[in-house]
């Protein structure tokens, strides 16, 4: 790890990942500035009316995120909490895991779903929640859910889910975006026409600012979605080293690696928006390209390769 702490990889983590939400945002804005030049016909005032319309619709995206994102994800997945009395093993290994850490005991939800998989979701530690479900938790040792729940709680003690909330509402408002720009690039072609016809030419700054415009609504959401996966994958590996950190057993968490690598059932209750959450990419046919880009996940051969490699 090049000199690198486990502690210093955290703080690496948390604050490229601000820069990244605020570089985000200044995008929004000025996505909205470039849309305002050309709807507006290069007038500044509406350009500014735009930019901050696209910015306060960020922001205000971002904030519903933040406070209410944990329970619609929750109930996307159809999770239901559960208590003690339900479970009382699964609750014993989180509250281990969290005295280990010094952590909040996060409300836990089991999934109705025979495939396997789990995982986290919260603003913070202190409003966290983790989810299993019914076929991962049937077909774990102690160790290896010990593992699982290590890894997930990694998550919650890191603020990962936090930024990967916040991080996908962003790049939906930035594909809303994009896409509302394109269809009125579409829908304003024949007023374009008009205005150009009534003076014999068009305005050359004008046609720049939709060139620009067009590219920027094409590659800005592609290039967004990389930036995202890339993200996901490094705190896929960073959750792992810390699954071992708070347990202090690597083979529990390769144990669970293998079983789910072996897992072929999809998990009917996750979708593209959801999938970065999860232990392993619940999507099953993107785990054949784990290696991919887009992926937001890195192959299962890869992460318990690196565990085998630390030592405690």
């Amino acid at each position: 790890m090049g000199g690198e702490t486990f502690h210093t990889l955290i703080a690496k983590n948390r604050r490229n990942s601000f820069i990244l939400i605020g570089g985000f945002m200044l995008f929004f804005v000025g996505m909205g500035f470039l849309v305002g030049m050309v709807w507006g016909g290069g007038q500044a005032a509406f350009s500014i009316i735009v930019a901050a319309i696209a910015g306060i619709v960020a922001f205000i995206l971002t904030l519903a995120s933040y406070f209410g994102g944990s329970s619609a994800l929750l109930g996307m997945s159809r999770a239901k909490e559960i208590t003690h009395a339900d479970d009382p093993q699964l609750f014993n290994v989180v509250e281990e895991i969290c005295l280990a850490g010094g952590m909040p005991v996060p409300r836990i939800y089991l999934i109705n779903d025979t495939a396997m998989n789990a995982f986290a979701t919260g603003r913070n530690p202190r409003h966290a929640s983790v989810a299993i479900t019914v076929g991962l938790r049937s077909k774990l040792t102690r160790d290896e859910l010990q593992g699982v729940m290590a890894h997930e709680l990694s998550h919650i003690r890191n603020y990962d889910i936090l930024y990967a909330m916040l991080m996908a509402v962003m790049v939906g408002v930035l594909v809303m975006l994009c896409d509302i720009f394109l269809r009125s690039m579409l829908w304003g072609g024949a007023r374009r026409r008009g205005s150009r016809s009534s003076n014999g030419k068009g305005n050359p700054l004008q046609l720049v600012l939709i060139v620009v415009a067009l590219v920027l609504a094409i590659i800005a959401p592609i290039l967004a979605r990389i930036i995202q996966m890339s993200l996901s994958r490094q705190r896929e590996y960073l959750a792992d080293a810390g699954s071992v950190e708070l347990t202090r057993n690597p083979e529990g968490l390769i144990g669970a690696l293998n079983k789910l690598g072996g897992d072929v059932e999809v998990l009917e209750v996750a979708n593209r928006a959801t999938a970065g959450l999860y232990f392993v990419n619940p999507i099953k046919k993107f785990e054949k390209r784990a290696s991919s880009i887009f992926c937001t996940h890195p192959p299962i051969e890869d992460r318990v390769a690196r565990l085998q490699q630390l030592t405690v």
